[in-house]
């Protein structure tokens, strides 16, 4: 029998009791005090007993691991244990699905922590993030773990937004093209990936954390939707998870047009919904659109939503009530109830073979030495090299050096806000669980002579350090300043969820600290290590260089100090805009001419560093762009081919990355000046070439046209190679041709690349 057939075959089976029990999940150990990691959790009450949360079954086990320090092993043996526990308390015998967190590795007590999702854009390197997921898959599944609640697929809309850090950048391709390959990393380990946050959950007004969103259906289908659509379609994701948010005035968790009549019906999405944490009670008790729990939880199975995380809650007494009272149908339990069950067949637990851990728990080990060499070649691809004047960087051997600034000798600043450390705060009779060097630790023994001063902190406003800092700086060859975040949760840091900022200047006094250093005269090298990008325009400009680093990861400080020295070269690129002034917001690339600079504003919105942005320690040439065959005509229904030779001429080994960018200048609504549609990564050695092609189909020119559907338009329009959104190496006119052509979900989704070393002679 199919899954599908398994689950149909055992609903008529269960009662009404055991049939709700499997759509919820049961968070053992969380604390319900006030002292735990989310706002109104208190409100949600600890949940049922244990023996009486398993009685009639469970659906789900939440955060086992990531919920408390837990030795690695231990936590294995205690999960089968739990799990035995579970099959032999029902009638069915049927396991639980347990989910984790893993948006920056496995988040548990000692496991590796990978660079944070805005490194994961920045790297423009979807095969090492399809690595890097299976990978964290693997190391969960080795765990008994199921389910992992990632990626986050939103669009950066307003930087602002504490969860910014989470995002993988500001332009729906690559965040579709890369959150795609994280999916297929964890699926084909094994793990259900679940798309977060579905949808619109990064445009809140102002910035602010859950507030409402005002967002047209253009914006929402043209920008919000299509990494969704990506990841469903490129990657496979089984899950998705609902936003908290509400459009237009309706909350998503209520929202049946969207997830049912867009996701199920239109997409054809087959996996589970699952809530988002207390969201369904959000439906009572913040957006006031049901009149208790029992109400919420009838809307949101309406809505389409098929399980309640991470605790019972509306779905337990409040939905059985409801229930025999008569104001829910029944049918929709078995709906949820089916796509539940399926997802458990896949997964082998309703098979007669299962077994709670696929090997001894001897074997788990969640940080090794492999582990950790990934995490580290995904950070050092990921720094952004965005100015370097007179040739600063690398350091020069012989020259003092300075080290200064609030993270420069602190550990968490590499970290974002879903990984354990940070998330589930400190527990120092346990410590960090994993080796976790900051960037003086990894730099002190590349720079003989290191000095170093703090300067400040990092949101306090105590600045009795700068003149200790002003000092050092004024007395060296050279000051490295670093400066940025540091992550936590609802206020307890100046990044991640819950920690919104009111603009875009570096948070405390480390705006005071960075003005009185660059005022010495000294070369400076403003190291950046953030969640979101600040703005680095004014006095910022007198820096010689600047580097960013997104939260890279537990071996972060290492790759900047590699960066530093020269012993890697920079290959990064800005997977946001980078702006120059703090104000002026929400602004990101993707702009049609009215949202960019005019002579009919005096606020200039033009971005110190432009979206794609990143510079390298050797030189490349482009050269011989063209469109393959000649023609300049493309077939609505068609597709186009072009390409463009890139030789590394410099002395250094390196890595290109090729953007290509759609621009249409005239449409029926306005669009945007440019529009990332391809990139290709080509690392290239000294003095090699590469000749590289995109093949590009019109469904990717497609917008919501003025009646609502997705259109190719004919005309004409621009192709442009760049290095940047701002900057184009070469521009290719098109002319679409034929009758407006209407596209939708089954479009083409991709312009995909090939590369060719080393083209003959006459290519380029």
């Amino acid at each position: 029998m199919s899954p599908t057939e398994r689950a149909d075959a055992l609903i008529p089976l269960m009662t009404l009791e055991e049939k709700v029990a499997q759509l919820v999940g049961v968070w053992v150990g969380a604390d319900a005090s006030g002292g735990g990691v989310a706002p109104h959790q208190t409100d949600m009450g600890s949940g049922p007993e244990w023996d009486d949360a398993i009685r009639q079954g469970l659906g789900q086990l939440t955060r086992p691991f990531g919920t408390a320090p837990v030795d690695p092993v231990a936590g294995a043996r205690s999960l089968a244990a739990s799990q035995d526990e579970i099959v032999r308390a029902s009638r069915f015998g049927i396991p639980a699905q347990v989910h984790e967190e893993c948006l920056t590795g496995f988040a548990a007590w000692r496991a590796t922590v990978y660079p944070a999702p805005l490194s994961w854009g920045a790297s423009f390197d979807p095969e090492l993030i399809e690595e890097v997921a299976g990978r964290i898959g693997r190391s969960m599944r080795a765990a008994g773990i199921h389910q992992g609640l990632a990626p986050v697929v939103d669009v950066t809309r307003d930087y602002r937004w504490g969860r910014t850090e989470e995002t993988i950048g500001e332009d729906p391709y690559l965040v579709g093209t890369v959150g795609a390959a994280y999916v297929r990393g964890l699926e084909g380990a094994g793990i259900v990936a679940t798309l977060k946050h579905f949808a619109g959950y990064s445009a809140s007004r102002g910035g602010r954390n859950l507030a409402p969103v005002a967002m047209g259906r253009r914006e929402l289908a043209d920008v919000v939707l299509p990494p969704f659509e990506m990841a469903l379609r490129l990657g496979g994701a089984r899950s998705v998870m609902h936003s908290y948010t509400e459009i237009d005035g309706v909350p998503v968790a209520a929202d049946e047009s969207l997830l049912t009549g867009l996701l199920r019906d239109e997409w054809g999405f087959d996996g589970t919904l699952v809530a988002d944490y207390f969201a369904i009670r959000f439906l009572e008790r913040l957006h006031r659109v049901a009149a208790d729990a029992g109400e919420a939880a009838g809307i949101a199975l309406r809505a389409g939503i098929d399980v309640e995380l991470p605790t019972v809650d509306t779905f337990g007494a409040p939905l059985i009530e409801a229930l025999k009272a008569g104001t829910v149908d029944e049918a929709l339990i078995d709906r949820a109830l089916r796509r539940v069950l399926a997802q458990k067949a896949e997964l082998g637990l309703l098979d007669e073979d299962w077994r709670p851990l696929p090997g001894p728990a001897e074997e788990v080990r969640l940080d090794d030495e492999e582990s950790q060499e990934l995490a580290l070649r995904l950070a050092r691809e990921a720094i952004v090299l965005l100015r370097n004047e007179d040739g600063l960087l690398p350091l020069a051997a012989g020259r003092k050096v300075a080290l200064v600034g609030p993270v420069a000798d602190d550990p968490m600043a590499m970290l974002g806000c879903y990984a354990f450390p940070a998330h589930v705060g400190p527990h120092p009779e346990h410590g960090l669980g994993l080796d976790l060097p900051s960037l003086r630790e990894s730099l002190q023994g590349l720079v003989p002579g290191l000095a170093y001063a703090r300067g400040c902190g990092i949101s306090d406003g105590d600045t009795s350090g700068i003149a200790e800092a002003v000092a050092l700086a004024a007395e060296s060859d050279v000051c490295v300043l670093a400066v940025g975040d540091r992550a936590g949760l609802f206020g307890r840091g100046t990044s991640g969820e819950g920690c919104d900022a009111t603009d875009l200047r570096l948070p405390g006094v480390q705006a005071e600290l960075v003005q009185a250093v660059l005022a010495t005269g000294t070369p400076v090298v403003l190291v950046l290590l953030a969640g979101r990008p600040y703005a680095l325009g004014g006095e910022v400009d007198a820096a010689k260089a600047v580097l960013f680093g997104f939260f890279p990861g537990q071996r972060g400080g290492q790759a900047l100090a590699e960066v530093l020295t020269g012993a890697v070269n920079p290959t990064g690129r800005l997977p946001v805009s980078v702006p120059r002034d703090a104000g002026g917001l929400p602004a990101t690339y993707l702009a049609p001419p009215l949202g960019r600079r005019s002579d009919v504003s005096s606020v200039d919105p033009t971005p110190a560093y432009p979206f794609g942005h990143g510079l390298s320690y050797t030189a490349y040439e482009w050269s011989d762009a063209r469109v393959q065959g000649g023609s300049t005509q493309w077939p609505v229904d068609g597709e186009v081919a072009v390409e463009v030779t890139v030789r590394n001429t410099g002395e250094r080994d390196g890595a290109e990355v090729v953007q290509l960018y759609l621009h249409d200048p005239v449409a029926q609504t306005t669009r945007p000046e440019v529009r990332l549609i391809g990139y290709a990564r080509v690392p290239l050695a000294a003095g090699e070439s590469a000749r590289v092609s995109f093949t590009v189909p019109a469904d990717v020119t497609s917008f919501t046209g003025t009646h609502g559907r997705r259109i190719v338009e004919p005309g004409a329009v621009e192709l442009r190679l760049g290095r940047s959104c701002a900057e184009a190496a070469a521009t290719l006119p098109l002319r679409l041709t034929g009758s407006e052509r209407e596209v939708g979900h089954r479009r083409h989704l991709r312009a995909p690349a090939h590369i060719d070393r080393n083209p003959p002679e006459g290519r380029g």
